[in-house]
């Protein structure tokens, strides 16, 4: 039986609340993630149009350690979209699916990647780099808006896309302008916090990203359990198209 529009809506302000603050949190850790390893490799990990020039200017050079170095992290970051294609198999933001197993499984290869980086071992680098790509596809979508929550690029040109349109007098749906302002701020506020971090303790920083991911990850996945009942009717409900999503 489809959705009716009452249902749409109903779904859409009882789901709205912990898409915010999960999608914030998540994008917290991806900024923290990105400014720890910027410190220590000084290339992006949490998206890949850095990672893709490096390998472009290593190329033209022949600087083929360098190379070596930014494949790796373009390899562990779509390795860990693969894997969370496989844990979670949908690309639609729904309440109920495997958020939990794949948020506990990023704290623990973030904290190995930590563990490999301070015993100076680079394969730290991209493991990095696979909790992020790991993330970042957890969800791609949520009623019509494109969500990322490793990088900004997107977010700062949907943001201004938006204000386009209300200063054409548009109608403009807030609650997507005010998601993208809060996963803008959830990024930069992480990224400022790892910044202060690294500076303080180093690479041990990391740590405090695991930690936060692993927890957030087991609290989600206590959720889901108690909650297992009402998930399964619900995806009863749902039509075809978005099971198949």
């Amino acid at each position: 039986m489809p959705y009716s529009l009452a249902q749409e809506k109903n779904n859409l302000y009882r789901e709205r609340p912990w898409v915010f603050v999960f999608g914030g949190l998540l994008a917290s850790v991806a900024g923290f993630v990105n400014v720890v390893l910027l410190g220590i490799y000084h290339v992006p990990v949490s998206h890949m149009s850095g990672a893709v020039s490096r390998l472009a200017i290593d190329l033209s050079t022949s600087n083929r350690p360098d190379l070596m170095g930014a494949l790796s992290i373009f390899a562990g970051f779509l390795a860990g979209a693969v894997l969370s294609g496989v844990i979670i198999g949908s690309t639609q933001v729904r309440p109920g699916r495997r958020y939990g197993i794949t948020m506990m499984l990023e704290g623990f290869i973030l904290c190995s990647a930590t563990v490999l980086l301070l015993l100076q071992r680079q394969i730290g680098i991209p493991l990095a780099a696979m909790a992020c790509g790991l993330q970042n596809a957890m969800a791609s979508s949520y009623y019509g808006l494109i969500i990322r929550t490793t990088h900004v690029s997107g977010m700062v040109t949907d943001i201004g896309v938006l204000i386009g349109h209300l200063i054409r007098y548009r109608h403009v749906e807030w609650w997507k302008l005010l998601l993208l302002i809060t996963l803008l701020g959830g990024f930069f506020t992480g990224g400022y916090l790892g910044g202060m971090a690294y500076g303080e303790i180093g690479i041990p920083a990391l740590f405090l990203a695991a930690g936060g991911c692993s927890i957030a990850g087991l609290g989600y996945y206590l959720w889901r359990k108690s909650h297992r009942g009402e998930f399964s009717k619900e995806s009863e409900s749902l039509p075809l198209t978005d099971e198949l999503s």
